[in-house]
């Protein structure tokens, strides 16, 4: 498997630290008693930072493989996949 970029995965960190305090966050309104939809809503925004996430994280490794001189070999290709649609 390729390795990834690191100037891509410090916003790909980034994302991650603001997902942290959404999920944070839902516990605190758990714990106050709020509203279901309030709560539903902030766990969809957690659970989409999360999938951007990944697929950045994805996006970067297929970028690595297009960059290599002889193309992405088709083990690496396959785990690609399988990390994409894992996702999905």
């Amino acid at each position: 498997m390729v390795g990834l970029n690191p100037q891509e995965m410090g916003a790909v960190a980034n994302r991650l630290r603001r997902a942290q305090g959404q999920i944070g966050g839902v516990l605190a309104m758990i714990e106050q008693g709020r509203e279901c939809q309030d709560i539903v809503t902030q766990l969809a925004a957690v659970n989409h930072a999360l999938d951007r996430a990944g697929f950045a994280i994805i996006a970067s490794s297929l970028k690595a493989c297009l960059a290599e001189p002889d193309g992405a070999n088709s083990a690496d290709a396959k785990s690609l996949e399988k990390l994409f649609l894992s996702l999905a």
